[in-house]
Protein backbone atom coordinates (compact mmCIF):
# COMPACT_ATOMS: atom_id res chain seq x y z
CA UNK A 1 0.00 0.00 0.00
CA UNK A 2 1.47 3.17 -0.98
CA UNK A 3 1.45 6.34 1.33
CA UNK A 4 -0.96 8.13 -1.03
CA UNK A 5 -3.60 5.31 -0.49
CA UNK A 6 -2.82 5.29 3.55
CA UNK A 7 -3.74 8.99 3.42
CA UNK A 8 -7.06 8.31 2.24
CA UNK A 9 -8.57 6.04 5.53
CA UNK A 10 -10.59 8.50 8.12
CA UNK A 11 -7.11 8.66 10.51
CA UNK A 12 -6.05 11.15 8.45
CA UNK A 13 -7.95 13.46 9.43
CA UNK A 14 -6.98 13.74 12.63
CA UNK A 15 -4.39 15.99 12.09
CA UNK A 16 -7.09 18.79 10.82
CA UNK A 17 -9.73 17.40 14.24
CA UNK A 18 -6.11 17.65 16.63
CA UNK A 19 -5.80 21.19 15.60
CA UNK A 20 -8.87 22.22 16.13
CA UNK A 21 -9.00 20.66 19.43
CA UNK A 22 -5.90 22.60 20.76
CA UNK A 23 -6.79 26.38 19.46
CA UNK A 24 -10.19 25.66 21.69
CA UNK A 25 -8.19 24.50 24.81
CA UNK A 26 -6.04 27.79 24.04
CA UNK A 27 -8.97 30.02 23.73
CA UNK A 28 -10.88 28.38 26.26
CA UNK A 29 -7.59 28.50 28.90
CA UNK A 30 -7.20 32.04 27.95
CA UNK A 31 -10.52 33.54 28.51
CA UNK A 32 -11.54 31.79 31.78
CA UNK A 33 -10.01 32.62 35.02
CA UNK A 34 -6.94 31.29 36.50
CA UNK A 35 -8.25 28.08 38.50
CA UNK A 36 -5.13 29.65 41.11
CA UNK A 37 -7.78 32.65 41.79
CA UNK A 38 -10.31 32.42 44.29
CA UNK A 39 -13.43 31.50 42.72
CA UNK A 40 -15.90 34.77 42.86
CA UNK A 41 -13.24 36.68 44.37
CA UNK A 42 -12.31 39.40 41.26
CA UNK A 43 -9.17 38.77 41.37
CA UNK A 44 -6.58 36.96 39.74
CA UNK A 45 -3.23 35.28 41.76
CA UNK A 46 0.40 36.90 40.33
CA UNK A 47 1.31 35.58 37.46
CA UNK A 48 4.36 33.19 37.16
CA UNK A 49 8.03 34.86 37.64
CA UNK A 50 9.29 35.11 33.96
CA UNK A 51 12.91 32.66 35.12
CA UNK A 52 9.88 30.55 37.34
CA UNK A 53 10.19 26.87 36.89
CA UNK A 54 6.03 26.95 35.94
CA UNK A 55 6.82 29.37 32.57
CA UNK A 56 10.19 27.32 32.00
CA UNK A 57 8.42 23.86 32.06
CA UNK A 58 5.58 25.51 29.82
CA UNK A 59 7.48 26.57 26.92
CA UNK A 60 9.98 23.67 26.90
CA UNK A 61 7.84 20.91 27.37
CA UNK A 62 5.36 23.11 24.38
CA UNK A 63 8.51 22.58 21.97
CA UNK A 64 9.56 18.71 23.39
CA UNK A 65 5.71 17.82 22.48
CA UNK A 66 5.52 19.11 19.48
CA UNK A 67 8.42 17.07 17.65
CA UNK A 68 6.67 14.25 19.51
CA UNK A 69 3.59 14.85 17.43
CA UNK A 70 5.65 15.27 14.59
CA UNK A 71 7.33 12.09 15.01
CA UNK A 72 4.23 10.24 15.20
CA UNK A 73 2.19 12.00 12.53
CA UNK A 74 5.52 10.56 10.09
CA UNK A 75 5.46 6.88 11.29
CA UNK A 76 1.45 7.10 10.87
CA UNK A 77 1.86 7.31 7.20
CA UNK A 78 5.03 4.84 7.32
CA UNK A 79 3.23 1.51 8.29
CA UNK A 80 0.02 -0.59 7.89
CA UNK A 81 0.87 -1.99 11.32
CA UNK A 82 -2.76 -1.07 13.49
CA UNK A 83 -0.86 -1.08 17.15
CA UNK A 84 2.04 1.39 16.17
CA UNK A 85 -0.41 3.55 14.07
CA UNK A 86 -2.96 3.87 17.69
CA UNK A 87 -0.15 4.30 19.60
CA UNK A 88 0.97 7.29 17.14
CA UNK A 89 -3.04 8.71 17.16
CA UNK A 90 -2.56 8.50 21.24
CA UNK A 91 -0.05 10.69 20.98
CA UNK A 92 -0.84 12.71 18.48
CA UNK A 93 -3.78 14.09 20.40
CA UNK A 94 -2.60 13.64 23.38
CA UNK A 95 0.45 15.75 23.29
CA UNK A 96 -1.26 18.41 21.18
CA UNK A 97 -4.06 19.12 23.29
CA UNK A 98 -1.38 19.27 26.24
CA UNK A 99 0.63 21.68 24.54
CA UNK A 100 -2.09 24.10 23.84
CA UNK A 101 -2.89 24.24 27.49
CA UNK A 102 0.38 25.07 28.17
CA UNK A 103 0.65 27.53 25.30
CA UNK A 104 -2.80 29.24 26.85
CA UNK A 105 -1.52 29.42 30.40
CA UNK A 106 1.42 31.35 29.09
CA UNK A 107 -0.85 33.77 27.30
CA UNK A 108 -3.34 34.32 30.57
CA UNK A 109 0.09 34.50 32.20
CA UNK A 110 1.79 37.37 30.00
CA UNK A 111 4.46 35.50 29.19
CA UNK A 112 6.32 35.46 25.68
CA UNK A 113 5.87 31.58 24.35
CA UNK A 114 9.37 31.82 23.74
CA UNK A 115 13.07 33.11 25.26
CA UNK A 116 16.34 33.82 24.68
CA UNK A 117 17.30 32.02 27.54
CA UNK A 118 18.83 28.21 26.63
CA UNK A 119 16.12 25.49 27.04
CA UNK A 120 16.06 24.23 30.58
CA UNK A 121 17.68 26.93 32.48
CA UNK A 122 14.64 27.23 34.81
CA UNK A 123 15.89 23.36 36.02
CA UNK A 124 18.97 25.04 36.99
CA UNK A 125 21.13 22.78 33.51
CA UNK A 126 20.84 25.03 30.58
CA UNK A 127 21.69 23.07 27.49
CA UNK A 128 23.05 23.40 23.75
CA UNK A 129 21.35 22.34 20.69
CA UNK A 130 22.59 19.64 18.86
CA UNK A 131 21.83 19.08 15.10
CA UNK A 132 18.79 20.44 15.86
CA UNK A 133 17.95 17.94 19.26
CA UNK A 134 16.94 21.25 21.46
CA UNK A 135 16.53 19.54 24.57
CA UNK A 136 17.63 15.56 26.00
CA UNK A 137 15.19 13.44 24.07
CA UNK A 138 14.69 15.22 21.26
CA UNK A 139 15.85 13.46 18.08
CA UNK A 140 18.33 14.73 16.29
CA UNK A 141 17.92 16.19 12.48
CA UNK A 142 19.79 13.27 11.54
CA UNK A 143 17.49 10.83 13.25
CA UNK A 144 14.27 12.16 12.04
CA UNK A 145 15.59 12.27 7.95
CA UNK A 146 16.05 8.58 8.84
CA UNK A 147 12.21 8.23 10.20
CA UNK A 148 11.05 10.18 7.15
CA UNK A 149 13.06 7.92 4.39
CA UNK A 150 12.09 4.57 6.49
CA UNK A 151 8.72 2.00 5.96
CA UNK A 152 6.94 -0.45 7.59
CA UNK A 153 8.95 -2.76 10.33
CA UNK A 154 12.42 -0.50 9.94
CA UNK A 155 9.74 2.92 10.23
CA UNK A 156 8.08 0.98 13.09
CA UNK A 157 11.58 0.34 15.35
CA UNK A 158 12.94 4.23 14.39
CA UNK A 159 9.86 5.55 15.83
CA UNK A 160 9.57 3.39 18.99
CA UNK A 161 13.51 3.71 19.89
CA UNK A 162 12.93 7.25 19.50
CA UNK A 163 10.38 8.23 21.06
CA UNK A 164 11.17 5.61 24.26
CA UNK A 165 14.27 8.30 24.63
CA UNK A 166 11.88 11.13 24.17
CA UNK A 167 9.38 9.83 26.72
CA UNK A 168 12.09 9.03 29.37
CA UNK A 169 13.42 13.07 29.24
CA UNK A 170 10.02 13.95 29.02
CA UNK A 171 9.47 12.09 31.94
CA UNK A 172 12.37 13.40 33.74
CA UNK A 173 11.50 17.27 33.22
CA UNK A 174 7.76 16.37 33.88
CA UNK A 175 8.95 15.03 37.63
CA UNK A 176 11.21 18.22 37.89
CA UNK A 177 8.12 20.30 37.24
CA UNK A 178 5.69 18.46 39.52
CA UNK A 179 8.47 19.20 42.63
CA UNK A 180 9.28 22.71 41.57
CA UNK A 181 6.20 24.83 40.08
CA UNK A 182 4.31 27.22 41.81
CA UNK A 183 0.95 26.50 40.50
CA UNK A 184 -0.94 23.98 41.05
CA UNK A 185 -2.13 23.65 36.89
CA UNK A 186 1.67 22.90 35.70
CA UNK A 187 2.20 20.39 39.05
CA UNK A 188 -1.23 18.63 38.14
CA UNK A 189 -0.42 18.65 34.82
CA UNK A 190 3.40 17.30 35.16
CA UNK A 191 2.61 14.78 37.25
CA UNK A 192 0.20 13.50 34.87
CA UNK A 193 2.44 13.51 32.15
CA UNK A 194 5.12 11.38 33.94
CA UNK A 195 2.49 8.43 34.78
CA UNK A 196 0.78 8.78 31.15
CA UNK A 197 4.50 8.45 29.55
CA UNK A 198 5.91 6.11 32.01
CA UNK A 199 3.14 3.88 30.87
CA UNK A 200 3.93 4.20 26.92
CA UNK A 201 7.60 3.71 27.86
CA UNK A 202 6.52 -0.02 28.96
CA UNK A 203 4.01 -0.31 26.21
CA UNK A 204 6.88 0.41 23.44
CA UNK A 205 9.32 -2.11 25.27
CA UNK A 206 7.00 -4.89 24.98
CA UNK A 207 5.95 -3.41 21.09
CA UNK A 208 10.26 -3.65 20.10
CA UNK A 209 10.63 -7.09 22.08
CA UNK A 210 7.96 -8.25 19.49
CA UNK A 211 10.23 -6.86 16.53
CA UNK A 212 12.84 -9.15 18.12
CA UNK A 213 14.95 -5.70 19.23
CA UNK A 214 14.85 -3.56 22.19
CA UNK A 215 15.04 0.02 23.25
Amino acid sequence: MTPASRASRPLVAAGAVVFLVAVGLVLLTVVRPSSASPSGSGTTAAAPAEDSADVGFARDMSVHHQQAVEMAFLVRDRTDDEDVRRLAYDIVNTQANQRGMMLGWLESWGRPKSSEQPPMAWMGHPVTAVDGSLMPGMATGTELDGLRSAEGRDAEVRFLRLMTVHHRAGADMARAAAESAGTEEIRNLAAGMARAQESEISLMADMLKARGTRP
